[in-house]
């Protein structure tokens, strides 16, 4: 068997509940030959027990926090430990497709690109509703004068089958961390991921990182992926869930980004973006949807404005003060697996 030219990143984004059924996909539905390094970011016990168990049996290394992780100290504790061309990283609650890694390395060894994303699906049954295939992202001047990152995504939750133009290998200016394959060049020359970025826009700004160095964002639509988070938090994942979309984060991420590419203050895509972390947020509120059957979208919508969002924000604040959660945590990491580095082991 050849050697290895891409590590998998396998890391949480916000629940830990669907880490082993992402986890046996990613190996049922990959020939090709990789490394696995795999981020366990405080999951429950169930959970840390199988990943250290799956780490000895399928031989991939594992590091282990006892504390949550925002997503790209996650993404950067595994790049670490990363010595191929290639890092894809694979979020912890995503279905691959047969073919899939194939697909993103071929376009990134064709196009000379340093990031490649596939075609994303979202929820099941798999590969029928679409999350995004590419988009925009940018910083412009809009027309009240604001100097703002504007990012928006093509195809967002439409129907697979409803898209009438075939989906075909293209560059874009945005892909999404659910999956992506990337360089190491883009490490080498750039650095790390940002990890002033607790909750949201990690995506893109590495995408604005890469092309204002010059290079290059692909889409492989060959490349299929499905995210498929669960339809209800599990009682282990609340507190998770809670923090990675947490008021404190969000405010801290978007602090951040407004001083990284100096930005006005309190503009409308900054509003824009504070609001869809609040309204996924409440996700987790399985009686609202129970409501929208009850009384209809449009009712509920209301109710879920005037009422439920703004108790549902200030109880995060309560539960995760600003004063306390508005930087990222200190990373205290251990190694608690890694395989013999004299043999070259593919997972």
């Amino acid at each position: 068997m050849a050697a290895p030219r891409v590590t998998v990143a396998f890391v949480p984004r916000e629940v830990f509940s669907t880490t082993q059924r992402s986890l046996e996909a990613l190996y049922e539905r990959t020939s090709e030959p990789f490394h696995l390094v795999c981020v366990d970011g405080g999951s429950p016990p169930e959970i840390r027990e199988y990943l250290e168990r799956q780490a000895r049996q399928r031989q991939f290394t594992l590091i282990r926090t006892d504390h949550y992780l925002t997503p790209n100290q996650a993404r950067n504790l595994a790049v670490r430990q990363v010595r191929t061309p290639y890092v894809a990283f694979v979020d912890n609650d995503v279905l691959v497709s047969p073919g899939w890694l194939t697909h993103l390395v071929a376009c990134a060894d064709d196009t000379g690109a340093w990031v490649v994303g596939p075609l994303y699906f979202e929820f099941l049954p798999e590969g029928r509703r679409l999350h995004m295939f590419g988009g925009e992202c940018r910083i412009v001047v809009n027309e009240r004068g604001e100097r703002v990152y504007y990012e928006r995504h093509h195809h967002a939750h439409q129907l697979h089958a409803e898209v009438a133009q075939p989906f075909v290998r293209s560059e874009t200016e945005l892909i999404e961390f659910h999956t992506v394959l990337v360089s190491m060049a883009a490490f080498e020359e750039l650095g790390p991921l940002d990890e002033g970025l607790l909750c949201n826009a990690e995506h893109g700004d590495l995408c604005l990182r890469v092309r204002h160095a010059g290079h290059s964002v692909w889409l492989e639509p060959a490349a299929q992926i499905t995210y498929a988070p669960p339809k209800r938090l599990e009682p282990s994942d609340e507190d998770f869930f809670l923090l990675r979309w947490s008021e404190a984060w969000a405010a801290a991420t978007h602090r951040h980004i407004n001083q990284k590419w100096n930005l006005t203050q309190g503009n409308r895509e900054a509003r824009r973006a504070n609001a869809w972390v609040s309204d996924h947020r409440r996700y987790r509120l399985a009686w609202l949807n129970k409501l929208r059957k009850w009384l209809g979208p449009k009712w509920t919508k209301s109710i879920e404005k005037r009422f439920v969002a703004p108790v549902e924000s200030a109880l995060n604040t309560r539960k995760f003060p600003h004063a306390e959660f508005g930087a990222a945590p200190t990373v205290e990491s251990k190694l608690v697996y890694r395989p013999d580095s004299s043999q070259d082991k593919a997972a």
